[in-house]
C-alpha cells in the first residue's frame, strides 16, 4: 500500500500543446494542462458541468514521448504524483501551486 500514498491518476484533455525545454544534457522536461470534467444535475434539475485544470510535469522519456504525440485537445491517462511548490513573485508575494508529476501516460483519443 506505499505506493497509493501520494498516487494521482486522471483521465482529461489537454488544454495546449506542451510546452518542452531541452537542457544540456539532452533531457527534456515538457509542462502541460489538463481539463476533468464532471457533471452533475443542481436542485432546478439543470445540468451543471465542473471543470477542474490540473499542471502536469513530465520528465526524460515521458517529455520526448509527449513532445512527439501530443497536442491540444488529446484525451490521455495520467498515472503519477502530487508535488506542491511556493515562489515568491515580483510583488514580493508568496505563491503556492500543486503539480503533478507523470509517470505514464496513456493517449486514449482525441476530442471531437
Amino acid at each position: 500500500m506505499n505506493t497509493l500514498r501520494n498516487s494521482v491518476r486522471l483521465v482529461g484533455n489537454l488544454g495546449a500543446d506542451p510546452e518542452v525545454r531541452s537542457f544540456d544534457n539532452d533531457r527534456k522536461l515538457a509542462k502541460m494542462s489538463l481539463a476533468t470534467k464532471e457533471s452533475y444535475k443542481n436542485d432546478k434539475g439543470e445540468r451543471i458541468t465542473d471543470t477542474q485544470w490540473h499542471n502536469l510535469v513530465l520528465w526524460g522519456a515521458q517529455a520526448k514521448m509527449a513532445e512527439e504525440f501530443l497536442k491540444k485537445g488529446d484525451e490521455i491517462a495520467v498515472e503519477g504524483r502530487l508535488s506542491s511548490r511556493s515562489y515568491v513573485d515580483k510583488d514580493g508575494n508568496k505563491k503556492y501551486f500543486t503539480e503533478i508529476v507523470v509517470n505514464e501516460f496513456l493517449k486514449v483519443g482525441m476530442k471531437k
